[in-house]
C-alpha cells in the first residue's frame, strides 16, 4: 500500500507492502496519499509543455522530460494507438413535480422505446420509479425513471421529440472530476486535438498532450498513428470496491475499431514493431480485441481488412497484475487516482513495486496528477 506521510518521514517518503506474486490484489494495494496541491487545476497554456516520466521497463531507468520529447523517445516503426471519442456536455439538471432538483449525468445511449431515445444516466437525487422529471432550462425535455439500476443509475426514458444529444448541446454541461474546483477557462482543452467520435461522459486524459504539430513530428519520425474508439463511461474513474476485484470485471464500455486497423495492428505485432497504447482505454480496447476479434490466420473467418467493416461492441475487461498483455508493448497515461482500475492497469504493466517507485518519484519532484496534469511513458 502506498503511503505518503510528509509530516513524519519528508515529503514524498512511502511506506509500503508488497504483493507478492499470486497474491490477490486487494484494495489497500492500490492506495496512497498525495499533497492537493499536486492536483491539476487548470491545464497548461501549452498541450505539448506538460512533463513526463519515462520508465525503461527492462533496465528499469528513469527519466525526467517532456511530452513534446515525444518523438525522441520512440522508434522509427513504433505505433501510437490513441481514442479519438469526444466527450459530450452530458450533466444537465431537472425539476421534480415536487420542486426538488435532480442533477442527470447522462452516460450512455441504450437505444429506442416506443416513446422516445432510452438512456442510462447517473441521477443525483431520489426519484421514484416512472416519475416524470421536468428539464430546468429546456421546458420541451421530460425525462420519465424507468428502472433503477443501483447506485444512482437508472434507465430513463426522453419524452422530448428532439435527440438527447442535441438537447445537450443546447443545455447541457460538460462534466469535469469532481477533484476540478473551477470551470475550464477554455472548454475545448477537456477534449484531445483529434476528438471525433461522440459518446463520452469522461475524456481520455493521456490524450490531451497531443498537438496537431506534435503529430507531424512523430510521422516524421517514423512513427504511425492509429485510432480506435471507446467511450469512456465515469465508472472508468469509479473507486473501486472489493465486490469489482472479486468478480474481476468492470462496467461495461462501447468500442468501435475500423477492421483495417485491427489488421494493420496485427501485421505490425507480426513483423515485431511495437503497439504503444495512449491511455488506459486504448490499451483497454486492444487487449480487449486481441481475445475476441477475428484475425486473418483463423480457419474460417472473415477477413478483419475487409472494406468497409467495423469492429463494434462492448468490453469490462479489467486488467490487473499477473494479465498477460497480447498486443500493447507500451503506455503513454496520466498519473491516476488511488483505489482506481486505471491504477491496477499501470501496475499490471510496469509491476506493483515498479508502479509504487514511479508515484514516489513524481510526488518527490513534484509532477502535477490526474486528468490536467502530467504524462508517463513505460516501454
Amino acid at each position: 500500500m502506498i503511503r505518503e506521510n510528509a509530516s513524519r518521514e519528508g515529503a514524498g517518503a512511502l511506506r509500503v507492502t508488497t504483493t507478492e506474486p499470486g497474491q490477490t490484489l486487494m484494495l489497500d494495494d492500490l492506495d496512497y496519499e498525495l499533497p492537493p496541491e499536486l492536483i491539476a487545476q487548470q491545464p497548461l497554456a501549452t498541450r505539448d509543455a506538460s512533463r513526463l516520466l519515462v520508465l525503461h521497463r527492462t533496465a528499469g531507468r528513469v527519466e525526467d522530460r517532456t511530452f513534446g520529447d515525444l518523438p525522441v523517445l520512440l522508434s522509427p516503426g513504433d505505433i501510437l494507438v490513441r481514442n479519438d471519442t469526444r466527450v459530450f456536455p452530458a450533466r444537465c439538471f431537472f425539476r421534480r413535480a415536487t420542486g426538488g432538483r435532480i442533477e442527470v449525468l447522462f452516460l450512455r445511449s441504450a437505444g429506442h422505446g416506443d416513446e422516445g431515445e432510452i438512456w442510462e444516466a447517473l441521477l443525483r437525487g431520489r426519484p421514484r420509479l416512472g416519475e416524470v422529471l421536468a428539464c430546468e432550462t429546456a421546458s420541451e425535455w421530460p425525462l420519465r425513471c424507468e428502472k433503477s439500476l443501483g447506485d444512482g443509475r437508472w434507465l430513463l426514458t426522453s419524452l422530448a421529440l428532439a435527440p438527447v444529444l442535441e438537447l445537450l448541446d443546447a443545455v447541457g454541461v460538460t462534466p469535469l472530476p469532481p477533484y476540478i474546483h473551477a470551470p475550464l477557462e477554455d472548454a475545448e482543452r477537456y477534449q484531445t486535438s483529434y476528438a471525433r467520435a461522440v459518446g463520452s461522459a469522461a475524456a481520455p486524459t493521456a490524450g490531451l498532450h497531443f498537438t496537431p504539430a506534435l503529430d507531424a513530428e512523430l510521422r516524421d519520425a517514423g512513427v504511425a498513428l492509429e485510432t480506435v474508439t471507446l467511450h469512456v463511461g465515469l465508472g472508468t474513474f469509479k473507486p473501486l470496491q472489493t465486490e469489482a476485484l472479486t468478480a474481476r470485471r468492470l462496467h461495461s464500455e462501447a468500442y468501435e475499431v475500423d477492421a483495417g486497423v485491427w489488421a494493420r495492428l496485427l501485421a505490425a505485432r507480426a513483423q515485431g514493431r511495437r503497439v504503444i497504447a495512449v491511455g488506459t482505454t486504448s490499451m483497454r480496447t486492444l487487449e480487449h480485441l486481441a481475445r475476441v476479434a477475428p484475425t486473418p490466420a483463423a480457419n474460417g473467418a472473415a477477413d478483419p481488412s475487409a472494406a468497409g467493416s467495423v469492429l463494434r461492441g462492448d468490453t469490462s475487461l479489467f486488467i490487473t497484475p499477473g494479465f498477460e498483455m497480447r498486443m500493447v508493448g507500451g503506455l503513454i497515461t496520466n498519473f491516476h487516482l488511488p483505489r482506481t482500475s486505471l491504477l491496477a492497469l499501470v501496475m499490471a504493466f510496469c509491476g506493483v513495486a515498479e508502479t509504487r517507485r514511479l508515484y514516489a518519484h513524481a510526488v518527490r519532484e513534484r509532477y502535477r496528477f490526474y486528468s490536467l496534469g502530467d504524462a508517463m511513458l513505460a516501454l
